[in-house]
């Protein structure tokens, strides 16, 4: 499929589909969790900030993205490809500066937006004249700002204490922010570049107000319709910085993979070369700082190694090791060295046919990686939920089971013993209604505590045997626990003896009757098991056999309605952290549905 004949619907089943993709969570730390959620990562950037864009405007300009492992060589390659130092680097590593993207000014427009690479922010940086031993800001830039940017560049004096370039910017990214407009929903920055500001400032700060910076640079050198941008290390210390690089040279329609003659067996370029096969994308490898002693025998050697891994068709260009090699980016190698490279892409650029040709494959060659990594995705998310349905099933089973233990110790009359008991027996002597009663709820709690302690401690035993239930916060959902029984049993006790105090007056009594005597005896009546019957004998005195009997069944109902709240609440906050992982079990169906209806409209 040609980028040029993309259809309204097939972009309209591929935004569907990324919703799905970015609603996909993996939170169990199950076997494979870990790769899916790069993998949902790398999948939401290459559809953010590759294919959609692309498929939307066919005819915007290519982007190369210069891709390699620390110390390839991929700042000195890109400096020596535009003809002057456009990307800083240094001896230091990893290197952990920010991605710079340079383009022709005629394509700055399509750059500057959210278009492509929605997530990074825009940096403009001024432009070093060597050979005047100034900074002029870029003859293009002036117009730009002029329509988005409330403030001129480097005007107002008494903005930064200074004229010129960058006067309304102080040194340094927290005070450096200047009056900007909003391009594309985010913020531009224009920050003067001293020496070496570029890796001092944001490269080890890891961006601005949006996370990550993206320095934008124009040159005519650079043909229209191309832009370069040269990546962080893919194998980077800094994790964010790894993690960056992988989806910038996701949303490349060429990717440039620069490797060197001591490191082009190494596993991280190999990583990438696999991943551009899978996805059938256009690349092309550069073998940089070779040997001219042993540039044959290596160039050979690297020639065999792609032929083997199905790449032998694979665009391949060596640079010679020169002294320019060693200047950590900021030299540059002669013309005569890149101008093979630059040919090619060049090529890429101008010729529509050649063009359309790159574009088109690296589009449909992520469209065709689609249905595997998408059933992948939709496996990763179906193991998740089973894992979260099991742990909720063994959840439920221990409380159901605490919950009938803890019914049959309560109308067993557990929780008429100790202190309670003998204030039932004094209570002819003391008159001790109160006293009985906190007892009696002392003792209640107590039997429901133990019963979700004992549902905690099975359930904790259960789930060592599960893989992801290290994720669960158990121990924060269990907190305070017996605290919450104890505040349910008290209004349990409250409701009795509100009950009580209805049946008396119902009964005639006066205002004279005590209405915790009556709870009291209707507490013991139910909790006294099959010796209740004097507390039974007592209500019946005291409100008549029909009364006596309404109200313990009233009190039943009561007790069982509470017992319920207090074990059933504890178990829903164990379940809720289940819940609050988003586990979910539609997910797959979402996924797997979304990718049938692009497949129809592919």
């Amino acid at each position: 499929m040609a980028t040029s004949d993309v259809r309204p619907d097939l972009l309209s089943a591929l935004s569907a589909l990324r919703e799905c993709v970015a609603a996909a969570r993996f939170p169990l730390p199950l076997p494979g969790a870990a790769g899916a959620r790069r993998s949902r990562a790398e999948l939401l950037a290459q559809l953010d900030d590759y294919l959609v864009p692309r498929l939307h405007r066919p005819d915007a300009p290519l982007l190369a993205v210069v891709g390699g492992s620390t110390g390839a060589g991929k700042s000195t390659l890109v400096n020596s490809l535009v003809g002057r130092c456009v990307s800083e680097s240094g001896v230091l590593r990893p290197t952990t500066r920010m991605p710079v993207l340079v383009c022709h000014p005629d394509d700055q427009s399509w750059f500057a937006g959210q278009r492509v690479l929605p997530h990074l922010t825009r940096v403009w940086m001024p432009r070093q004249d060597a050979a005047h031993g100034r900074v002029e800001a870029y003859e293009s830039y002036g117009a730009y700002e002029a329509q988005e940017v409330d403030e001129p560049y480097g005007g107002d004096e008494g903005a930064g204490g200074g004229g010129g370039v960058g006067g309304g910017v102080r040194a340094g990214y927290g005070a450096g922010r200047a009056a900007s407009g909003a391009y594309g929903g985010r913020d531009l920055y224009r920050v003067p570049r001293g020496p070496a500001r570029g890796a001092a400032t944001f490269g080890e700060g890891g961006g601005g107000p949006d996370g990550t910076l993206l320095r934008i640079e124009v040159d005519e050198n650079v043909p229209s319709g191309l832009a370069l941008l040269d990546a962080p290390d893919i194998d980077s210390l800094a994790g964010h910085a790894r993690e960056l690089a992988a989806e910038l040279v996701c949303a490349a329609d060429v990717w440039v993979l620069v490797t060197t003659a001591s490191r082009y067996a190494d596993a991280v370029p190999w990583h990438l070369l696999r991943t551009a096969k899978e996805y059938d994308v256009s690349l092309v490898t550069v073998l940089d700082r070779v040997p001219h002693q042993v540039a044959g025998e290596i160039s050979l050697q690297y020639a065999s190694l792609l032929r083997q891994a199905g790449l032998g068709d694979v665009p391949r260009f060596t640079v010679p090791e020169l002294p320019e090699s060693a200047g950590g980016g900021s030299r540059l190698l002669p013309a005569t060295a890149v101008q093979e490279l630059r040919d090619w892409l060049a090529h890429r650029a101008r010729d529509p046919r050649a063009r359309a040709d790159a574009a088109a494959r690296t589009a449909n060659g992520v469209l065709a990686s689609l249905r595997s990594r998408v059933t992948s995705l939709a496996g990763a998310c179906a193991a998740q939920h089973a894992a979260a349905t099991r742990m909720a099933h063994r959840v439920e089973r221990a409380y159901e089971e605490a919950a009938e233990k803890a019914h049959a110790d309560l109308v067993g009359g557990a929780a008429f013993a100790g202190d309670a008991l003998a204030h039932y027996r004094n209570r002819a002597l003391t008159g001790a209604s109160t006293e009985l009663l906190d007892a009696l709820t002392g003792n209640v709690t107590a039997v429901l505590a133990c019963a979700v302690a004992a549902a905690d401690e099975r359930v904790t035993a259960e789930l060592r045997r599960e893989p992801g239930a290290a994720a669960l916060p158990f121990g924060a959902a269990g907190a305070g626990a017996q605290e919450r029984v104890g505040v349910l049993v008290r209004r349990w006790r409250r409701c009795l003896e509100e009950l009580a105090d209805e049946a008396l007056r119902a009964a005639g009594h006066g205002p004279d009757a005590d209405p915790e005597e009556a709870a009291a005896l209707l507490a013991v009546a139910l909790l006294d098991g099959s010796n209740g019957r004097g507390a039974a004998d007592g209500l019946t005195e005291l409100l008549g056999a029909k009364a006596g009997l309404r109200l313990r069944s009233r009190g039943g109902r009561l007790l069982g309605t509470y017992f319920e709240r207090a074990l059933d609440g504890e178990r829903d906050r164990r379940l809720a952290a289940i819940d609050a992982l988003e586990a979910q079990s539609g997910q797959q169906a979402r996924l797997i549905a979304a990718m049938s209806v692009l497949q129809r409209e592919k």
